[in-house]
């Protein structure tokens, strides 16, 4: 035994002891079984204990206690021998027990015992750390150990040791030096789960406890590919790109997005938001790595960010013509239901999505502090808004707040005790309105009493909110006509959809309905019977057979326009109607000529004299305004009768069993083309309808009139293409001009004092109830990248319309100086001007309709057209359009700081709105 011993320092549990004399053997039990260098004191996280054999130990522990420095029991070096696997490679035996197999000592005792003792030649010392798992120390004697493979390479597997407490990083970092990847390319890792299927390692910050990775499993590394792709991502065959797609460079950013059936949307928010510089540069400089939030119960997982940046790397690497978003797209359904399948959205609310999604997911603030919102309460502006600011930032903390948030003033006035409510509350964006026109054009059919004028159509612009009166009136100007003399009402179908009132509102008719505006005699009126002309509702009917089992049931359908017919109360019987009616269908009915005339035989149908009041047994069956719903249970079914000529369809009515003309004594000598009938207001004399209630209005025996024909009569005498035929009036052709509106009136428009609705009211804290206050909203702050959603589509209870207003909206220096209340800094005007770099646009309706999108280059300052995987190059002057829906702008002094400063050598850059360097269009369809 050696004689030189080290001198232990005063408080070194960690550190090898200096060189001094051996001490007693008592001294060692102490040193080495008590005090703070001794193995019963408790463990520490992070500290190195170490393994010495059992059998070893227990032999130094009866050396010691015997007393007896020569004795026979004398331990000699530490020998580990029993402990490993083999004397090569050294590897720890499995399934080794604490108290049978070896003893733990902390670093200070083991130092000790090898300073006195020695360690045998050649042995390594088996030194663990102590791990705290859920709060509880412990020596991890078996270290995890992990197979590292490359996916490019999964023959060459490379095994390496990890605490259960480092993290995935630290995995990553060891996989990167032994399989030599730079630290500019971007990996990420996956893990070998049973069954052979693998999962990605997200959040490498967590340690492999939390990511429950055990010995043995198989961690494999991706490597980004040059075309922003992931290899593993690439056995999808949508993904596979042909050879000369493969060898394809072109200008990063410059890439199309194909699509997948309706998501013509979702490309156009994902082509402006790829052009905000400092965003992208943000994602293709991988600085999204180190702030992905996994934990956010608000947020994705990640996974949003993760799926946009994807598609980033991809749009800018420069070897894309078009790719296909299919994952993000799946991503956005997962998280968003509303945008599940392939069904049209708005461009402006994926944005909105997106943009929360990103932030949410980017969020530096791991854990979200209550932050209690104050009102102003008299302070001054300034005040409020910076403490404003700062509580937002306190939980919110991205690259969207940095790059898309600004601040808005809020002023609540209560309109009862004036109290007076200023608070500041952020915005990503300004959905600002437009001005919307007081008058609306309607198309309406003009249908004269003269039987020789076609029915004309007249386009009328009329009040907004006006009534069925001024309908009439404007009408009146084209026509002459009195429109006192006018009655309006809503053809559905061939029948009577709904009959107007003058004082009814005009939001009622939608742009789709068919409105036939008639003209009557100046005496009538419908509902009022003291007049001295009745005005009676008409339908058209023909005879057909109807398929049944023995061919003998005839059914009724209607064709043709209704119409709406004066006649003078003291010729209101069947044989005056007859003779009435023929006449107002004379342009288009032909009468029997002289070889047509009866003999005397009275073969054909005819009509009786009886008046027609008499018979219908009550005067108050004059016909009352009202209307049917369309689909409701007045509509006739299958069998009944049928759409109007301008839809398609041909379903049939029941045939009219009740008592009519045809049935009544004949006594007119000369044949009659058709017959008349009592109906209600569906067309079918079934008198079950009769009773019942549609909409509030009585339906009890309306006198409805119908003519009804045998096919072979209206064959012969009814010309079907001179009675649908009509004539435009010259207004058709005119077309209402809206003025253009610039940018800045939408704007103020959106600044202006307003009066909130009776579904919105605010509550006063003074008054203590809700109030109908007045409220405005300032501009404070601005972001640096300012996105303006222009609100085209307008909703209402009764209409839903989109506004083609063009918008003159600014490319370059839109100054905001004039809208911002901040006080401002008068020496960087450039604080307050924008210039555009991104724009959604909007084609065609609210049923059906395309969005596209115009955006500038931040490499090239070139301007460019995607239409989904189409993208050609444009000109400044053909970006402002009727269709600009969501415009991006982004503050001067911004653009000029991400611009590199070019050096004298450098050639001047081309004009941002000159023709591109290339002037070949990509037609990537």
């Amino acid at each position: 035994m050696a004689a030189v011993a080290e001198n232990l320092p005063a408080a070194a549990e960690d550190q090898e002891p200096q060189c001094e004399a051996v001490p007693g053997l008592e001294n060692q039990r102490r040193q080495i079984e008590n005090g703070e260098s001794g193995r019963d004191r408790p463990l520490r996280a992070g500290e190195s204990w170490f393994l010495v054999e059992q059998h070893w130990y227990k032999q130094w522990e009866v050396y010691v206690q015997g007393g007896d420095q020569d004795s026979s029991t004398f331990p000699g070096c530490i020998n580990n021998a029993k402990l490993f696997e083999d004397q090569v490679n050294w590897c720890l035996k499995k399934g080794l027990v604490e108290g049978e197999d070896y003893v733990l000592l902390p670093a200070a005792a083991w130092h000790y015992l090898v300073s006195w003792y020695g360690l045998e030649h050649g042995q390594p010392p088996i030194e663990r750390k102590v791990v705290e798992l859920r709060g509880f120390c412990k020596v991890e004697v078996y270290p995890v150990e992990l197979l590292l493979v490359q996916h490019s390479d999964m023959g060459t597997r490379y095994t390496a040791e990890f605490s259960q407490t480092d993290s995935i990083d630290l995995v990553s970092c060891i996989a990167r030096e032994q399989f030599l990847v730079s630290p500019q390319e971007e990996t990420r890792l996956w893990v070998e789960k049973a069954q052979g299927s693998f999962e990605r390692l997200c959040n490498t910050r967590v340690t492999l406890f939390d990511a429950a990775l055990k010995s043995g499993q198989l961690i494999i590394m991706e490597t980004r590919s040059k075309d922003g792709t992931w290899p593993s991502a690439q056995t999808h065959a949508v993904n596979r790109a042909s050879k000369e797609d493969e060898d394809f460079q072109g200008q990063p950013g410059i890439c199309g997005l194909t699509n997948l059936g309706n998501t013509c949307f979702m490309n156009s928010a994902l082509q402006c938001l790829s052009n905000v510089p400092q965003l992208t540069e943000y994602f293709l400089k991988n600085r999204y790595l180190e702030e992905l939030n996994f934990c956010n119960p608000l947020g994705m997982k990640g996974e949003i960010a993760e799926a946009y940046a994807d598609l980033v790397k991809q749009a800018w690497s420069g070897r894309h013509r078009s790719i296909v978003p299919q994952v993000f797209k799946t991503k956005v359904g997962h998280f968003a239901s509303q945008f599940l399948g392939y069904q049209q959205h708005d461009s402006q609310e994926l944005l909105s999505f997106l943009l929360d999604g990103l932030h949410e997911d980017l969020n530096r603030v791991k854990k979200k502090e209550y932050v209690e919102l104050c009102d102003a309460a008299g302070r001054p502006d300034q005040e409020v808004a910076q403490e404003a600011w700062q509580n937002h930032k306190r939980r919110n903390d991205s690259v969207i707040v940095d790059t898309f948030h600004g601040l808005f003033k809020s002023t609540l006035v209560c309109p009862d005790c004036g109290n007076v409510s200023v608070t500041f509350d952020p915005f990503c964006y300004l959905s600002v309105p437009l001005p919307v026109s007081h008058k609306r054009v309607m198309e309406v059919f003009f249908v004269s009493m003269d039987p020789r004028r076609k029915p004309e159509q007249h386009r009328l612009v009329v009040p907004k909110k006006g009534k069925i009166s001024d309908l009439c009136v404007a009408l009146a100007k084209h026509t002459g006509v009195s429109p006192e003399r006018m009655m309006v009402a809503d053809v559905f179908s061939h029948r009577f959809y709904k009959i107007y009132q003058l004082e009814e509102s005009l939001s009622s008719i939608l742009d789709r309905d068919d409105i036939f505006i008639y003209e009557v005699s100046g005496r009538s009126a419908i509902c009022e019977n003291s007049r001295e002309d009745v005005v009676l509702p008409i339908y058209l009917r023909e005879r057909t057979p109807a398929r049944d089992y023995n061919n003998s049931y005839y059914g009724l359908m209607l064709f043709g326009h209704p119409l709406l017919v004066s006649v003078p109360r003291d010729r209101l019987s069947w044989d005056s109607l007859y003779h009435i009616l023929l006449y107002r269908l004379s342009r288009y009915v032909t009468r029997p000529s002289s070889d047509d005339e009866d003999d005397g035989d009275e073969k054909g149908p005819s009509l009786t004299s009886s008046p027609i009041l008499a018979d219908l047994e009550d005067k108050d069956s004059i016909p009352k305004p009202g209307h049917v719903a369309r689909g409701s249970s007045q509509d006739p079914g299958p069998e009944q009768a049928g759409p109007s000529s301008r839809v398609a369809g041909g379903s049939r009515a029941p045939v009219d069993n009740s008592p009519g003309p045809s049935h009544w004594p004949q006594r007119a000598r000369r044949k009659h083309l058709f017959t008349l009938q009592t109906v209600n207001s569906n067309g079918t004399s079934d008198r079950s309808n009769f009773n019942e209630d549609t909409h509030g209005v009585s339906l009890s025996s309306q006198p409805y009139i119908a003519i009804d024909w045998e096919p072979e009569m209206k064959k012969r005498y009814y010309d079907e293409v001179e009675a649908e035929g009509y004539v435009k009036h010259d207004c058709v052709g005119y077309v209402l001009k809206k003025a253009p509106v610039r940018l800045q009136e939408c704007i103020e428009l959106f600044t202006t004092m307003e009066t909130l609705e009776k579904e919105n009211p605010w509550y006063c804290p003074s008054c203590k109830q809700h109030q109908l206050a007045t409220k405005k909203l300032d501009l404070w702050k601005l972001p640096e990248t300012l996105i303006i959603h222009l609100k085209r589509f307008s909703y209402t209870k009764f209409s839903r319309e989109k506004l083609d207003t063009l918008v003159e909206f600014p490319i370059r220096d839109l100054d905001f100086s004039e809208f911002v209340i901040k006080p401002q800094n008068e020496s960087a005007p450039e604080l307050y001007k924008y210039d555009l770099i991104a724009v959604s646009n909007h084609y065609g309706g609210l049923r059906d309709g395309h969005y596209t999108t115009f955006a500038c280059n931040k490499d090239s300052g070139q301007w460019h057209y995607f239409d989904d995987n189409s993208v050609s190059p444009v000109t400044e002057n053909q970006i402002e359009s009727k269709a600009a829906y969501v415009l991006f702008y982004q503050r001067q002094d911004v653009a000029r700081r991400l611009q590199p400063q070019p050096s004298l050598s450098d050639p001047p850059a081309p004009p941002a709105c000159g023709p591109p360097p290339n002037s070949e269009v990509m037609d990537l369809n």
